[in-house]
Protein backbone atom coordinates (compact mmCIF):
# COMPACT_ATOMS: atom_id res chain seq x y z
CA UNK A 1 0.00 0.00 0.00
CA UNK A 2 2.71 2.36 0.95
CA UNK A 3 4.48 1.77 -2.48
CA UNK A 4 1.40 3.56 -3.79
CA UNK A 5 2.52 7.03 -2.20
CA UNK A 6 5.80 7.24 -4.09
CA UNK A 7 3.76 7.14 -7.55
CA UNK A 8 1.40 9.51 -6.12
CA UNK A 9 3.81 11.86 -4.78
CA UNK A 10 5.58 14.57 -6.82
CA UNK A 11 8.90 13.00 -6.94
CA UNK A 12 10.02 14.28 -3.28
CA UNK A 13 13.11 12.07 -1.83
CA UNK A 14 11.27 10.67 1.40
CA UNK A 15 8.06 9.38 -0.53
CA UNK A 16 10.22 7.97 -2.90
CA UNK A 17 12.14 5.77 -0.36
CA UNK A 18 9.01 3.35 -0.58
CA UNK A 19 10.21 2.63 -4.39
CA UNK A 20 12.92 0.25 -2.72
CA UNK A 21 12.52 -3.17 -1.86
CA UNK A 22 14.85 -2.67 1.28
CA UNK A 23 13.65 -0.40 2.80
CA UNK A 24 10.08 -1.45 2.74
CA UNK A 25 11.32 -4.82 3.86
CA UNK A 26 12.80 -3.09 6.49
CA UNK A 27 9.63 -1.26 7.39
CA UNK A 28 7.63 -5.07 7.08
CA UNK A 29 9.64 -6.35 9.45
CA UNK A 30 9.58 -3.73 11.96
CA UNK A 31 5.91 -3.38 11.61
CA UNK A 32 4.88 -6.92 12.13
CA UNK A 33 7.39 -6.90 15.12
CA UNK A 34 5.57 -3.97 17.01
CA UNK A 35 2.11 -5.93 15.69
CA UNK A 36 3.44 -8.71 17.78
CA UNK A 37 4.95 -6.84 21.14
CA UNK A 38 1.40 -4.76 20.99
CA UNK A 39 -0.77 -7.49 20.81
CA UNK A 40 0.24 -10.82 21.68
CA UNK A 41 -0.30 -10.02 25.28
CA UNK A 42 -3.95 -9.32 24.84
CA UNK A 43 -4.31 -12.15 22.47
CA UNK A 44 -3.03 -14.61 24.97
CA UNK A 45 -5.48 -13.22 27.58
CA UNK A 46 -8.21 -14.24 25.11
CA UNK A 47 -7.10 -17.76 24.06
CA UNK A 48 -6.53 -18.84 27.66
CA UNK A 49 -10.30 -17.43 28.54
CA UNK A 50 -11.82 -19.21 25.57
CA UNK A 51 -9.66 -22.26 26.38
CA UNK A 52 -10.13 -23.56 30.34
CA UNK A 53 -7.91 -26.44 29.46
CA UNK A 54 -5.58 -25.08 26.91
CA UNK A 55 -4.07 -27.38 24.25
CA UNK A 56 -5.03 -30.60 24.75
CA UNK A 57 -1.45 -32.95 25.30
CA UNK A 58 -0.50 -35.94 23.50
CA UNK A 59 -0.75 -39.00 26.58
CA UNK A 60 1.85 -41.30 24.35
CA UNK A 61 4.07 -38.38 24.55
CA UNK A 62 6.77 -37.41 26.71
CA UNK A 63 5.37 -37.76 30.17
CA UNK A 64 6.70 -34.34 31.38
CA UNK A 65 4.47 -32.04 28.98
CA UNK A 66 1.72 -33.51 31.02
CA UNK A 67 2.91 -32.18 33.72
CA UNK A 68 4.77 -29.00 32.54
CA UNK A 69 2.47 -28.08 28.96
CA UNK A 70 -0.73 -28.16 30.27
CA UNK A 71 -3.02 -25.76 30.72
CA UNK A 72 -1.27 -23.51 27.65
CA UNK A 73 -3.61 -22.29 25.37
CA UNK A 74 -2.90 -23.18 21.55
CA UNK A 75 -3.79 -21.00 18.47
CA UNK A 76 -0.74 -18.43 18.91
CA UNK A 77 -0.76 -19.47 14.99
CA UNK A 78 -3.11 -16.08 14.70
CA UNK A 79 -0.90 -13.61 16.25
CA UNK A 80 2.09 -14.50 13.22
CA UNK A 81 -0.35 -15.03 10.40
CA UNK A 82 -2.21 -11.38 11.55
CA UNK A 83 1.53 -9.38 11.94
CA UNK A 84 2.35 -11.08 8.70
CA UNK A 85 -1.04 -10.26 6.58
CA UNK A 86 -0.60 -6.64 8.09
CA UNK A 87 2.17 -5.63 7.43
CA UNK A 88 2.82 -7.69 3.84
CA UNK A 89 -0.26 -5.52 2.91
CA UNK A 90 0.93 -2.07 3.87
CA UNK A 91 4.36 -2.34 2.43
CA UNK A 92 4.38 -4.99 -0.43
CA UNK A 93 3.14 -3.98 -4.13
CA UNK A 94 -0.67 -5.26 -4.25
CA UNK A 95 -0.31 -5.65 -8.13
CA UNK A 96 2.50 -8.35 -7.79
CA UNK A 97 1.50 -12.19 -8.40
CA UNK A 98 3.62 -13.75 -6.09
CA UNK A 99 2.54 -11.90 -3.31
CA UNK A 100 -0.62 -13.19 -3.24
CA UNK A 101 0.04 -16.43 -4.53
CA UNK A 102 2.06 -16.69 -1.19
CA UNK A 103 -0.67 -15.59 0.98
CA UNK A 104 -3.11 -17.73 -0.51
CA UNK A 105 -1.12 -21.00 0.75
CA UNK A 106 -0.42 -19.10 3.51
CA UNK A 107 -3.63 -17.67 5.08
CA UNK A 108 -5.68 -21.11 3.57
CA UNK A 109 -3.15 -23.83 5.36
CA UNK A 110 -3.84 -21.38 8.41
CA UNK A 111 -6.97 -21.69 7.76
CA UNK A 112 -7.40 -25.47 7.77
CA UNK A 113 -4.65 -25.07 11.11
CA UNK A 114 -7.11 -23.23 12.91
CA UNK A 115 -10.03 -25.16 11.98
CA UNK A 116 -7.52 -28.22 13.32
CA UNK A 117 -6.80 -26.59 16.49
CA UNK A 118 -10.13 -25.34 17.47
CA UNK A 119 -11.63 -29.04 17.33
CA UNK A 120 -9.31 -30.04 19.41
CA UNK A 121 -9.30 -27.69 21.96
CA UNK A 122 -13.56 -27.89 21.54
CA UNK A 123 -13.64 -31.33 22.20
CA UNK A 124 -10.60 -31.71 24.71
CA UNK A 125 -8.74 -34.23 22.73
CA UNK A 126 -6.14 -34.42 20.24
CA UNK A 127 -7.87 -35.60 17.14
CA UNK A 128 -8.91 -32.93 15.17
CA UNK A 129 -9.74 -32.37 12.10
CA UNK A 130 -9.52 -35.78 10.18
CA UNK A 131 -6.25 -36.44 8.66
CA UNK A 132 -7.69 -37.09 4.79
CA UNK A 133 -9.24 -33.88 5.21
CA UNK A 134 -6.64 -31.57 5.79
CA UNK A 135 -4.40 -33.87 3.15
CA UNK A 136 -7.14 -32.71 0.58
CA UNK A 137 -7.49 -29.27 1.31
CA UNK A 138 -3.75 -29.00 1.59
CA UNK A 139 -3.45 -30.68 -1.79
CA UNK A 140 -5.75 -28.89 -3.37
CA UNK A 141 -4.65 -25.03 -2.37
CA UNK A 142 -1.39 -26.39 -3.37
CA UNK A 143 -1.97 -27.37 -7.04
CA UNK A 144 -3.55 -23.80 -7.47
CA UNK A 145 -0.74 -22.70 -6.41
CA UNK A 146 1.72 -24.39 -8.18
CA UNK A 147 -0.21 -23.65 -11.49
CA UNK A 148 -0.33 -19.98 -10.61
CA UNK A 149 3.59 -19.80 -9.75
CA UNK A 150 3.83 -21.56 -13.51
CA UNK A 151 1.38 -19.27 -15.13
CA UNK A 152 3.41 -15.80 -14.03
CA UNK A 153 7.17 -17.41 -14.83
CA UNK A 154 9.14 -17.02 -17.68
CA UNK A 155 8.18 -19.48 -20.38
CA UNK A 156 11.88 -21.01 -19.90
CA UNK A 157 11.37 -21.94 -16.31
CA UNK A 158 7.17 -22.47 -16.37
CA UNK A 159 7.15 -26.11 -15.50
CA UNK A 160 10.78 -26.97 -15.32
CA UNK A 161 12.76 -28.23 -12.08
CA UNK A 162 15.38 -26.16 -11.67
CA UNK A 163 18.89 -28.25 -10.12
CA UNK A 164 21.33 -25.96 -7.43
CA UNK A 165 24.46 -24.66 -8.60
CA UNK A 166 23.98 -26.26 -12.44
CA UNK A 167 21.79 -23.51 -14.30
CA UNK A 168 21.71 -24.76 -17.26
CA UNK A 169 20.13 -28.36 -15.87
CA UNK A 170 16.50 -27.99 -16.07
CA UNK A 171 14.47 -30.64 -15.79
CA UNK A 172 10.97 -30.15 -17.52
CA UNK A 173 8.50 -31.50 -15.64
CA UNK A 174 5.50 -30.52 -18.66
CA UNK A 175 2.23 -30.96 -16.10
CA UNK A 176 4.06 -33.36 -13.79
CA UNK A 177 5.37 -29.67 -12.53
CA UNK A 178 2.06 -29.06 -10.63
CA UNK A 179 2.01 -32.87 -8.43
CA UNK A 180 5.74 -32.21 -7.64
CA UNK A 181 4.86 -28.47 -6.43
CA UNK A 182 1.64 -30.36 -4.68
CA UNK A 183 4.67 -32.64 -3.02
CA UNK A 184 6.68 -29.43 -2.05
CA UNK A 185 3.95 -27.17 -0.69
CA UNK A 186 2.29 -29.92 1.52
CA UNK A 187 5.30 -31.32 2.69
CA UNK A 188 6.96 -28.53 4.24
CA UNK A 189 3.61 -27.57 6.11
CA UNK A 190 3.81 -30.72 7.52
CA UNK A 191 7.21 -31.40 8.30
CA UNK A 192 7.27 -27.85 10.22
CA UNK A 193 3.87 -29.16 11.83
CA UNK A 194 5.93 -32.39 12.97
CA UNK A 195 8.46 -29.99 13.90
CA UNK A 196 6.20 -27.68 16.60
CA UNK A 197 6.49 -30.18 19.78
CA UNK A 198 8.98 -27.94 22.05
CA UNK A 199 8.41 -24.28 23.01
CA UNK A 200 10.35 -21.94 20.37
CA UNK A 201 11.49 -25.37 18.41
CA UNK A 202 9.71 -24.69 14.99
CA UNK A 203 9.93 -20.82 15.08
CA UNK A 204 13.58 -19.78 15.25
CA UNK A 205 13.90 -22.42 11.99
CA UNK A 206 10.68 -21.51 10.37
CA UNK A 207 12.59 -18.07 10.15
CA UNK A 208 16.02 -18.79 9.58
CA UNK A 209 14.32 -20.79 6.44
CA UNK A 210 12.51 -17.71 5.28
CA UNK A 211 15.07 -15.32 5.58
CA UNK A 212 16.93 -17.41 3.61
CA UNK A 213 14.51 -17.57 0.91
CA UNK A 214 14.05 -14.14 1.03
CA UNK A 215 17.60 -13.23 0.44
CA UNK A 216 17.59 -15.66 -2.51
CA UNK A 217 13.87 -14.40 -3.76
CA UNK A 218 15.57 -10.92 -3.82
CA UNK A 219 18.31 -11.90 -5.60
CA UNK A 220 16.55 -14.05 -8.08
CA UNK A 221 14.25 -11.18 -9.09
CA UNK A 222 17.21 -9.03 -9.60
CA UNK A 223 18.34 -9.87 -13.93
CA UNK A 224 22.06 -8.06 -12.21
CA UNK A 225 22.12 -9.97 -9.33
CA UNK A 226 21.21 -13.43 -11.48
CA UNK A 227 23.75 -12.83 -13.79
CA UNK A 228 25.88 -12.29 -10.85
CA UNK A 229 25.58 -15.45 -9.42
CA UNK A 230 24.86 -17.09 -12.09
CA UNK A 231 20.87 -18.46 -10.99
CA UNK A 232 18.01 -18.04 -13.14
CA UNK A 233 16.18 -14.89 -13.44
CA UNK A 234 12.57 -15.02 -12.18
CA UNK A 235 10.77 -11.92 -12.89
CA UNK A 236 9.02 -9.92 -9.93
CA UNK A 237 9.62 -12.25 -6.75
CA UNK A 238 12.22 -10.11 -5.33
CA UNK A 239 9.11 -8.38 -3.36
CA UNK A 240 8.57 -11.54 -1.58
CA UNK A 241 11.60 -10.19 0.44
CA UNK A 242 9.30 -8.21 2.13
CA UNK A 243 6.95 -11.24 3.00
CA UNK A 244 9.62 -12.71 4.33
CA UNK A 245 11.12 -9.71 6.38
CA UNK A 246 7.35 -9.55 8.04
CA UNK A 247 6.96 -13.36 8.73
CA UNK A 248 10.41 -12.72 10.66
CA UNK A 249 9.28 -9.77 12.78
CA UNK A 250 5.62 -11.62 13.26
CA UNK A 251 7.96 -14.80 14.34
CA UNK A 252 10.08 -12.29 16.37
CA UNK A 253 7.24 -11.09 18.21
CA UNK A 254 5.30 -14.61 18.70
CA UNK A 255 8.85 -16.07 20.26
CA UNK A 256 8.93 -13.20 23.02
CA UNK A 257 5.84 -15.22 24.37
CA UNK A 258 6.54 -18.44 23.06
CA UNK A 259 10.50 -19.10 25.02
CA UNK A 260 10.75 -21.87 27.11
CA UNK A 261 8.41 -22.02 29.16
CA UNK A 262 6.30 -20.84 26.60
CA UNK A 263 3.02 -18.65 27.22
CA UNK A 264 1.49 -19.76 24.25
CA UNK A 265 1.50 -22.07 21.91
CA UNK A 266 1.61 -21.82 18.12
CA UNK A 267 -1.08 -24.49 16.90
CA UNK A 268 -1.60 -26.02 13.30
CA UNK A 269 -2.72 -22.18 12.97
CA UNK A 270 0.67 -21.46 12.44
CA UNK A 271 3.07 -24.18 11.81
CA UNK A 272 1.00 -25.21 8.82
CA UNK A 273 0.43 -21.75 7.85
CA UNK A 274 4.39 -20.83 7.64
CA UNK A 275 5.12 -24.58 6.40
CA UNK A 276 2.91 -23.76 3.85
CA UNK A 277 4.37 -20.26 2.80
CA UNK A 278 8.04 -22.06 2.82
CA UNK A 279 7.19 -24.63 -0.10
CA UNK A 280 4.90 -21.75 -1.89
CA UNK A 281 8.06 -19.58 -1.75
CA UNK A 282 10.62 -22.49 -2.72
CA UNK A 283 8.33 -23.41 -6.01
CA UNK A 284 7.87 -19.57 -6.69
CA UNK A 285 11.69 -18.83 -7.00
CA UNK A 286 12.32 -22.64 -8.49
CA UNK A 287 14.50 -23.42 -5.22
CA UNK A 288 12.41 -26.36 -4.21
CA UNK A 289 15.32 -28.35 -4.15
CA UNK A 290 17.40 -26.28 -1.99
CA UNK A 291 14.34 -25.61 0.47
CA UNK A 292 15.16 -29.10 0.87
CA UNK A 293 18.89 -28.05 2.17
CA UNK A 294 17.48 -24.90 3.86
CA UNK A 295 14.95 -27.07 5.54
CA UNK A 296 16.33 -29.92 6.43
CA UNK A 297 15.62 -29.71 9.96
CA UNK A 298 12.37 -30.13 8.80
CA UNK A 299 12.89 -32.58 6.82
CA UNK A 300 14.95 -34.51 9.21
CA UNK A 301 11.97 -34.64 11.52
CA UNK A 302 9.61 -35.75 9.40
CA UNK A 303 11.70 -38.45 7.89
CA UNK A 304 11.77 -40.04 11.56
CA UNK A 305 8.38 -40.43 11.96
CA UNK A 306 7.84 -41.69 8.68
CA UNK A 307 10.71 -44.20 9.07
CA UNK A 308 9.40 -44.96 12.60
CA UNK A 309 6.18 -45.96 11.63
CA UNK A 310 6.88 -48.29 8.44
CA UNK A 311 10.07 -49.89 10.51
CA UNK A 312 6.99 -50.77 13.45
CA UNK A 313 4.87 -51.74 10.92
CA UNK A 314 7.45 -54.29 9.52
CA UNK A 315 9.30 -55.35 12.27
CA UNK A 316 7.00 -54.09 15.67
CA UNK A 317 10.27 -52.52 17.12
CA UNK A 318 10.83 -48.87 16.95
CA UNK A 319 13.90 -47.11 15.33
CA UNK A 320 13.92 -44.03 17.79
CA UNK A 321 13.04 -44.13 21.05
CA UNK A 322 10.28 -41.79 20.29
CA UNK A 323 9.00 -39.51 17.30
CA UNK A 324 9.41 -37.05 15.94
CA UNK A 325 13.22 -37.35 16.78
CA UNK A 326 12.98 -34.00 19.32
CA UNK A 327 11.25 -36.29 21.24
CA UNK A 328 13.95 -39.14 20.82
CA UNK A 329 16.41 -36.55 22.37
CA UNK A 330 14.28 -35.82 25.35
CA UNK A 331 13.66 -39.78 26.40
CA UNK A 332 17.42 -39.37 26.12
CA UNK A 333 17.71 -37.06 28.28
CA UNK A 334 18.31 -34.26 26.82
CA UNK A 335 16.82 -30.92 28.58
CA UNK A 336 14.31 -28.82 26.52
CA UNK A 337 16.80 -25.95 25.62
CA UNK A 338 19.08 -27.62 24.97
CA UNK A 339 17.36 -29.67 22.37
CA UNK A 340 15.83 -26.56 21.02
CA UNK A 341 19.12 -24.23 21.06
CA UNK A 342 20.92 -27.64 19.35
CA UNK A 343 18.46 -27.86 16.87
CA UNK A 344 18.44 -23.81 16.04
CA UNK A 345 22.32 -24.31 15.23
CA UNK A 346 21.61 -27.18 13.32
CA UNK A 347 18.79 -24.56 11.04
CA UNK A 348 21.44 -22.00 11.05
CA UNK A 349 23.88 -23.88 9.01
CA UNK A 350 21.76 -24.99 6.96
CA UNK A 351 21.04 -21.99 5.76
CA UNK A 352 24.13 -21.08 5.09
CA UNK A 353 24.61 -24.25 3.12
CA UNK A 354 21.59 -23.44 0.63
CA UNK A 355 22.97 -20.31 0.44
CA UNK A 356 26.23 -21.25 -0.81
CA UNK A 357 24.28 -22.63 -3.82
CA UNK A 358 24.13 -19.25 -5.12
CA UNK A 359 27.08 -19.40 -7.07
CA UNK A 360 29.53 -16.16 -7.10
CA UNK A 361 31.73 -15.85 -9.80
Amino acid sequence: MLYWLSSLSDGGDFFNLFRYITVRSGGAFFTALVFGFIFGQPLINLLRRKQSNGQPIREDGPQSHILEKAGTPTMGGVLILGALTFSTLLWARLDNPYIWMVMFVTLSFGAIGFADDYAKVSKNNTKGVSGRIRMGLGLLIAAIAGYWAACYQPDDLAYRLAMPVFKDTLINLGYLFIPFAMIVIVGSANAVNLTDGLDGLAIMPVMIAAGTLGVIAYAVGRVDFTEYLDVHYVPDTGELFIFTSALIGGGLGFLWYNAPPAAVFMGDTGSLALGGALGAIAVATKHEIVLAIVGGLFVAEALSVIIQVLYFKRTGKRVFLMAPIHHHYEKKGWAEPQIVIRFWIISLVLALIGLATLKVR
